[in-house]
């Protein structure tokens, strides 16, 4: 006798289904753990230097996206972005934010020169995202550690917001990235928070 396949109950959608629609959420929360792990307990200066250097890839990767007009594009992008990031460190010309920051700057530029796929309204909204996270950002790296990781974790924080919205507007990034990267978001403002010493 063959076992029943799983199904709804009337209670709600079977675990392994809601995991199968979910899937950004479970990737995005194992990611944000291996890390914890990974890096142990970090001193507030090293996590806030690490996250503020990393902080102004999101807003590019919206940006580049924005640059591009298809949403499919969110993950390649995403891909290079993240080689990109642990490329910069091994030269030491310029610090990796500051790239990061140039880089949506001329993203920026070429969008203002050239127009946009999804009109200028929408580029606007793009480019003060980038002007205040990528600023965040600076700011943290710029004063004190204990007063960066509010800034930092801010940053993080209302990119995570920023991803929810797109995520329900279906906007500029793939849904599958909006969820993803908003659950990531507030959980490393939360780990620069509280898990940081």
């Amino acid at each position: 006798m063959s076992t029943p396949a799983p199904h709804a109950t009337a209670d709600g959608p079977h675990a392994a289904t809601m995991l199968k629609r979910r899937w950004p959420t479970a990737l995005a929360v194992a990611f944000v753990a291996l890390n914890v792990i990974a890096s142990g307990s970090q001193d507030v200066a090293d996590a806030v230097g690490g996250f503020a250097e990393t902080l102004p890839l999101l807003p590019l990767i919206y940006l580049v996206v924005h640059q591009i007009g298809k949403a499919e594009a969110t993950w390649p992008v995403l891909g290079a972005g993240v080689v990109l990031v642990f490329a910069l460190p091994f030269q030491d010309l310029v610090a990796p934010s500051t790239a990061l920051v140039a880089l949506a700057a001329a993203v920026l530029v070429r969008g203002a020169v050239l127009g946009t796929p999804h009109g200028r309204p929408t580029f606007g909204v793009q480019a003060l995202g980038a002007l205040v996270f990528c600023g965040l950002a600076l700011a943290g790296l710029a004063v004190d550690p204990d007063l960066g990781r509010y800034l930092v974790a801010a940053g993080w924080f209302f990119h995570g917001v920023w991803d929810f919205v797109h995520l329900r507007l279906d906007k500029v990034v793939s849904r599958t990235f909006a969820e993803w990267c908003g659950v990531i978001d507030v959980l490393v403002a939360v780990q620069l928070l509280f898990l940081v010493y």
